[in-house]
């Protein structure tokens, strides 16, 4: 098939509403958040969820797709940094390699309470990364493992700290194509990834199926899979999102212009 009929997503559960039953019509291509920006740019699918970040370092190469996000308006209880001591006297934290947005908002909180440890990437192995550093930063699915096995170990949760912030939610992915796809397919694409969401949304069968399969795959209770699509993560862009974007761009990423989207209007 050709990378116009490849849906990029997320290789977490913050994606299933938007994924959870995509047709013959179409492949997904499922990958960590930074590694989906490099199938991206290479031709690999037509558009994906990628880390804002990386929006704000390929925007000359890239347009949004309206509507749907990967987004928090509060805690978001899968990015979180952890450890067995205070913030302010870590002296090195963990960073995985497959999540520049949660990178940067991390270097972005540590300087406003400033706090300068050094930050070593390396696997995202837990045991592993509280053995070599002080701290670690965790996401998505591996982030609320350990949550529910290791509560004690949350030092903070960055989507609420964000919010506590700002005022604003923490927009973590941008869905995204390049600027020269062929905007019949985005539009396509488009339309498709938003129904999913809204079925989710609206029709109760869908949602429990959904809610059902990810419990058992990660087996959790239902309960706290309804907590995290109803309380912590979202995927549609509100007027607040689209602020809370803008101001991630220019405040954190120093971005050059503001966020561009597809227009499907002016097709």
């Amino acid at each position: 098939m050709s990378w116009k009929g490849v849906l990029g997503r997320v290789s977490f559960i913050n994606c299933e509403p938007i994924f959870h039953s995509i047709g013959p019509n179409w492949n997904v291509l499922s990958a960590p958040p930074s590694w989906l920006t490099g199938h991206l740019l290479r031709r690999d699918c037509l558009t994906a969820p990628i880390p804002t970040a990386d929006y704000g370092k390929f925007q000359s190469e890239l347009r949004l797709i309206p509507n749907i996000v990967i987004v928090s308006k509060g805690q978001v209880g899968s990015v979180l940094l952890l450890g067995h001591r205070p913030i302010e006297s870590m002296r090195d934290i963990a960073i995985p390699s497959d999540s520049s947005t949660s990178t940067a908002l991390l270097r972005w909180l540590l300087e406003r309470k400033g706090n300068d440890p050094r930050l070593i990437e390396m696997g995202p192995d837990i045991d592993s990364m509280l053995e070599k550093c002080d701290g670690a930063l965790l996401i998505g699915d591996r982030a609320l493992d350990v949550a529910r096995d290791e509560p004690e170990s949350i030092v903070m949760d960055l989507g609420y700290e964000w919010t506590r912030i700002t005022g604003l939610p923490m927009v973590f992915g941008v869905f995204a194509a390049r600027i020269d796809s062929p905007i019949d397919h985005i539009r396509e694409a488009h339309d498709l990834m938003v129904n999913q969401y809204e079925e989710f949304v609206n029709d109760p069968a869908v949602r429990n199926e959904v809610v059902s399969e990810v419990a058992r795959r990660m087996q959790y209770d239902e309960s706290r899979v309804e907590r995290y699509f109803d309380e912590e993560v979202g995927n549609i862009l509100d007027a607040d999102g689209i602020r809370g974007l803008e101001y991630f761009l220019v405040e954190v990423c120093k971005a050059p212009e503001p966020p561009k989207w597809f227009d499907f209007e002016a097709n």
